[in-house]
């Protein structure tokens, strides 16, 4: 709070000003890239990283299915359209289904302008397969790592992977300004055309001269000073959640069909939402059943994403589907994983489950 309270004792509230280029300066520091920029949402910055990579109206644009709608909308704001690609067993976007659709999209004469992997809950995709893959087809990747702050892939950290990355500070997240989020990227023109675009595209004159078609999409220097004074914990959140899987993971481990989400042996997850699935088989209705006896217990769960390609919105997309998405929003439940979340809390949460299970 001592960050948010000299910001606003300095005067600088919004739009810019030092506590946003300090943040902006020290995400890169951490994430070992060479530009940040601070921006309204992490699906701003999906917008105006697609516009800068030459995403054009009709393009087609990979997306895993198993995702948040945000990756998605922000395609189509180019008119471009969205092209559901099926997940791995890391939940993310698979390689083997990426190839078929590149490989079908090429074939048929269709651009594809961007894909867009995500890195699911905070863990990282396979970009050991997928990287080689786009690069083969000459298509650029924008990564999503929303959801993955604080993850890495091998030992590189999360959002610095691809032409660029987009973070996400939206309240749910690891680390929050309340909304915002942010583009990183190595290439000092992407990052100086995404900031002249999200301040309104203002030339370099006295008065407000525009040349080209501006968004109100950077981030309040207030804001940045919340996210500032956070990010200087980054580690230790990521531990603690980490610990609440461990947690869940002892109370769950007597259970047969019960099943958390891990770590893919490629890299290591920041553990965003601690999440679990049941062998319908064993345990038919257990996701909603176990959600709505926690819910009794004013204790918050939700359904796993549900996948792009079953999205009114979406009916009739393009999608390359294995299944394995289908069978994770039907078999998942997000658990309670916040850090204002106990050891007694998890221990309750074991006891819910175990009580709701068929035997």
């Amino acid at each position: 709070m001592a960050t948010v309270q000299a910001a606003m004792e300095s005067g600088w509230i919004a739009p810019l000003g030092p506590d946003l280029l300090a943040f902006e300066e020290r995400m890169a520091s951490y994430l070992g890239v060479s530009y940040a920029v601070g921006l309204s949402s992490g699906t701003a910055a999906i917008h105006l990283g697609l516009k800068y990579l030459g995403v054009r109206p009709g393009d087609a644009v990979l997306v895993p299915t198993l995702t948040f709608g945000a990756t998605a909308f922000a395609v189509t704001y180019l008119d471009a359209e969205p092209v559901f690609v099926d997940v791995d067993e890391s939940w993310n976007m698979d390689p083997g289904q990426s190839r078929v659709a590149l490989e079908t999209l090429t074939a048929e004469g269709r651009w594809v302008g961007a894909v867009l992997p995500v890195d699911l809950y905070g863990t990282p995709a396979n970009y050991g397969e997928l990287l080689p893959l786009f690069t083969e087809f000459g298509v650029p990747m924008f990564e999503d790592a929303a959801e993955g702050l604080g993850g890495s892939f091998g030992a590189q950290k999360l959002g610095s992977l691809g032409s660029g990355g987009v973070l996400s500070f939206n309240g749910n997240k690891i680390l929050t300004t309340s909304g915002g989020g942010m583009l990183v990227t190595d290439d000092e023109a992407f990052a100086t055309k995404v900031r002249f675009w999200a301040t309104q595209s203002r030339e370099d004159f006295p008065w407000y001269e525009h040349e080209e078609i501006g968004y109100n999409y950077r981030l309040s220097n207030i804001l940045a000073a919340l996210g500032r004074s956070q990010l200087e914990r980054i580690d230790q959140t990521v531990a603690r959640r980490r610990e609440v899987r461990e947690l869940y993971g002892v109370g769950l481990a007597g259970l047969e069909g019960v099943y958390l989400q891990e770590d893919p042996s490629w890299g290591r997850s920041n553990v965003w939402l601690s999440v679990v699935t049941f062998d319908l088989g064993l345990h038919p209705d257990a996701p909603m059943r176990v959600r709505l006896a926690l819910e009794e217990r004013n204790i918050e769960s939700r359904p796993i994403w549900k996948p792009m390609h079953q999205q009114p919105v979406f009916v009739g997309a393009r999608s390359f589907i294995s299944g394995r998405a289908d069978a994770i929003y039907a078999s998942g439940l997000c658990l309670p994983s916040g850090p204002g979340i106990t050891d007694s809390d998890i221990e309750e949460i074991w006891s819910v489950i175990a009580s709701n299970l068929d035997s």
